[in-house]
């Protein structure tokens, strides 16, 4: 195995699930670099998402939004505007750095329906699964209706280790997970 991926339904506690296997690969010594989706929440309502990066940068993925922008092509998921310039300007370059050293563990949290309108993001993250220098520690949505290309090619690949995260056993995943991916770096 090379790779290791978390799926479950949303709000399950994904993320919060890789930044604790993070602080468990770190104080190893691994290096650890990549992003994490979080939610941003204004009086108690969930009214987009934020892409930030381990060492604490932060950009806007989406935003709730009725009306299209003026004059330029808005992507959206439901209710949310996609911000797909945010997200490439933050979330690409971290990508260059997959390229040199051992031991690192590259998290891409998460590979979902907003990301994948990237097309330069689909192709860093098909040469970062490919790479020799880093194991990926990523998350993807569990299959709903119409299938997203990346996602099953992940979810298809013989190098991927796949966990299941339910709310009953999200607690006891963590160890198993940073296990699995020290096997990945040996």
């Amino acid at each position: 195995m090379k790779h290791v991926f978390l799926t479950g339904p949303p709000g399950v506690g994904k993320t919060t699930l890789v930044k604790k296997v993070c602080e468990a690969l770190v104080s190893s010594g691994v290096t650890v670099n990549g992003f994490f989706t979080e939610e941003v929440r204004e009086r108690g309502r969930r009214v987009g998402f934020d892409v930030v990066t381990v060492t604490g940068d932060r950009g806007r993925l989406s935003r709730v939004s009725s009306e299209p922008a003026a004059g330029r092509h808005e992507y959206r998921v439901g209710q949310y505007a996609v911000d797909l310039q945010s997200f490439e300007s933050l979330v690409l370059p971290l990508f260059r750095d997959t390229r040199e050293g051992s031991r690192r563990v590259f998290v891409i949290d998460e590979i979902g329906k907003m990301e994948l309108f990237s097309q330069a993001f689909i192709r860093a993250v098909r040469q970062t699964l490919d790479a020799s220098s880093c194991s990926i520690l990523g998350t993807i949505p569990v299959p709903k209706g119409k299938p997203l290309a990346l996602v099953e090619e992940v979810r298809g690949r013989q190098d991927v280790m796949i966990f299941m995260v339910t709310k009953e056993n999200r607690d006891s995943l963590c160890d198993d997970i940073v296990s699995a991916l020290q096997e990945c770096l040996k």
